[in-house]
């Protein structure tokens, strides 16, 4: 069911504030050695990747600025220093998108979703298996994380 998964979601999302809590800003953008990534990437990655695989494959605008979209794309590393204003509204965004999520979907606003396949093989055939993959997907960049973290110290 949706609702569990939104649930899910949400859940994961505030144990990862919580495990980020008490980081500086300079710890969430240090790339330690052996890491092509860092946290804040990682955490602003979880929103790019939720807009594409719900809104921009549905052929729908994602709802956020292209500055929390494009430079989190798959495929794409940090570029730049993401000060503490910009931590804040990815760590804000990481909540409230799941909510407008919701919302959308409640509103019917993903009726020509088309079928694809995740790069882990997993066959996409509906908004509501996106929405059943993000815990997925959530849960390996909440490990990245986890590594990254105990990286840095």
């Amino acid at each position: 069911m949706i609702t569990n998964s939104l649930n899910t979601i949400r859940a994961t999302r505030k144990h990862l504030l919580q495990l980020i809590e008490g980081l500086s800003t300079e710890q969430l953008n240090q790339v330690p050695a052996g890491f092509n990534n860092n946290i804040i990437w990682n955490v602003a990655h979880l929103i790019s990747a939720e807009q594409g695989i719900c809104y921009t494959r549905a052929g729908i605008p994602f709802i956020v600025e292209d500055k929390h979209y494009t430079p989190y794309r798959p495929d794409t590393k940090p570029t730049r220093f993401i000060d503490s204003v910009e931590v804040d509204e990815i760590k804000e965004l990481l909540l409230t998108t799941i909510d407008q999520l919701e919302t959308n979907y409640q509103n019917k606003n993903f009726t020509n979703y088309p079928q694809w396949a995740t790069r882990y093989g997993v066959q996409i055939i509906s908004v509501e298996d996106a929405i059943n993959f993000l815990p997925f997907h959530d849960g390996m960049h909440i490990g990245y994380v986890m590594a990254l973290k105990r990286a840095i110290g």
